[in-house]
């Protein structure tokens, strides 16, 4: 893959020294992470999405999900020591993150926000992740992930 190809992402892991692989699928606008999951062949259970939200206090906050999961709110305001957080509105994705919706990865963004984790993460080796664009995916190991994004782990989906 040619320099001209590498996002963000893959511009901070490299800085980093942290391995991963590239998936790519054919894919001109959004779609869910299970469709997404399906196109690559990623195991579901390790494919996690990125969503933004905002605090009571205005801050913005990533908090990275299992793909067939959603997230519970007052769990994830807990995680972040927030009174309530709310999901940012795909209108203002880009403005606050650099990223477009489906393609937003926990890294790279435009300023790196406070980010958590689902703690299911933990248990493997590698998890799936949007690479900072629509139509990629990279692989990555949650620990070093979170390493670099000065992260934790939390268990912040509905049950």
């Amino acid at each position: 893959m040619g320099k001209e190809a590498k996002t963000n992402a893959m511009r901070i892991l490299d800085k980093h020294g942290v391995p991963y692989d590239i998936l790519t699928y054919e894919c001109d606008a959004f779609v869910d992470g299970l469709h997404t999951a399906a196109l690559t062949g990623a195991p579901v259970e390790q494919s996690f999405k990125t969503l933004v939200m905002q605090g009571k206090s205005r801050q913005y906050y990533v908090f990275v999900i299992p793909i067939a999961d959603e997230v519970d709110l007052k769990a994830a305001a807990r995680a972040v020591g927030e009174k309530s957080v709310e999901m940012l509105h795909v209108r203002d994705i880009n403005a606050v993150t650099g990223y477009v919706r489906g393609g937003c990865s926990p890294l790279g963004m435009k300023k790196q926000f406070p980010t958590v984790l689902h703690e299911s993460a933990a248990t493997f080796d590698r998890i799936y992740i949007s690479g900072g664009r629509i139509g990629l995916s990279i692989t990555v190991d949650p620990n070093a992930l979170l390493a670099i994004v000065h992260g934790q782990y939390a268990d912040v989906i509905r049950h």
